[in-house]
């Protein structure tokens, strides 16, 4: 058995609780928060989970052999820092650090400790995700062209983050996952409505060494909620659409060939759309098969699939946006 802590019992801690809680190889033995209300709320539904208002009691108790974090991003790199002092493996949410540099030195931390770090990039679990790498990995798609996101709704605004950091996460952490490929250079494009210089509106573009470009569109005011991508392959195309339960991915016997001519002045293209296909779905939680990645993980001393190499990568893709952003959508390398 695993036993775990959990630092934050907010919108996301709560469901991180049910899930280790329900996980047959751990124990969630306490759950840190600086309210009150939210761990009295805790222990009605918990009873024999441990409550503390202090982090530092997480490191009173020996028996505890990892610390689970879903706190704001500032507060991440301290957080985990302390745990991978006192000798435990972290599972911290995304964005795993507020930079780049603060990643690195979690990292290396880690690995000189032989600690798990695992950043929270819960998508990755998901069926649909899944289901999406395998068709990619198998050739039905063909070459990836090009990948286009939408990740809009009303809300809710972050006091300590702009848009991209707080919804970009998930597409950018996606796609890598799925073209298994770093982008070689990143542009962004915003605006703030608010008076606080943190963009609730914007636009990011990440360029490809195989020529892939992808897009993304993070918004905060839209007045829809849409969470959409787009995958365009030279064989099939994908149509990932998470605010359908029933049919999240339908793939696309769909696409185009440029024939050619000597008559350089004509682009004569042979459109085809054939079949729609829509495959069966693994329907396991997404943040449980997550919680058991985690757990596993340090059993085993394997590598999840949500390792800190994406966590980092994530992170340095940010911070170019926001580079990009303060120089009016300038190509950032990386």
């Amino acid at each position: 058995m695993i036993n775990v802590a959990i630092i934050g019992y907010g919108y996301w801690g709560k469901n991180l609780v049910r899930n280790f809680y329900n996980h047959p190889g751990c124990n969630v033995q306490l759950v840190v928060d600086s309210d009150q209300n939210k761990l009295d709320k805790l222990k009605a539904i918990y009873p024999d989970v441990s409550t503390t208002l202090e982090v530092e009691d997480i490191y009173k108790n020996e028996q505890i052999d990892a610390v689970i974090i879903a706190t704001p991003v500032f507060s991440h790199h301290k957080l985990a820092l302390q745990a991978l002092e006192n000798g435990r493996h972290v599972m911290v949410e995304k964005p795993m650090t507020a930079s780049s540099e603060e990643a690195r030195e979690l990292i290396e931390l880690a690995t000189q400790k032989e600690l798990l770090l695992m950043p929270d990039h819960t998508f990755l679990y998901t069926g649909a995700v899944q289901k999406i790498k395998e068709l990619v990995q198998s050739g039905q798609i063909g070459q990836i062209k090009y990948i286009d996101s939408t990740r809009i709704n009303l809300g809710l605004f972050q006091s300590d983050i702009n848009v991209l950091w707080d919804l970009a996460p998930h597409d950018i952490s996606i796609v890598n996952f799925i073209l298994d490929e770093q982008p070689i250079a990143v542009q962004a494009t915003g605006i703030s409505h608010t008076n606080n210089g943190l963009e609730n509106i914007a636009y990011l573009t990440l360029h490809y060494q195989s020529n892939v470009l992808v897009h993304f569109n993070c918004s905060w005011t839209s007045p829809v909620k849409i969470r959409q991508m787009l995958i365009g392959g030279d064989k099939k195309m994908i149509v990932y659409n998470d605010m359908n339960p029933a049919e999240r991915v339908k793939v696309y016997d769909t696409g185009y060939e440029i024939k050619s001519d000597e008559d350089r002045t004509k682009l004569l293209i042979d459109y085809r759309a054939g079949d729609i296909f829509t495959p069966h779905l693994n329907n396991t939680e997404a943040l449980f098969a997550m919680a058991d990645d985690f757990i596993t993980s340090i059993q085993n001393k394997t590598i999840p699939t949500s390792d800190n190499s994406i966590g980092l990568t994530v992170v340095k893709i940010l911070e170019a946006a926001d580079k990009s952003l303060q120089n009016n959508g300038a190509r950032i390398n990386l």
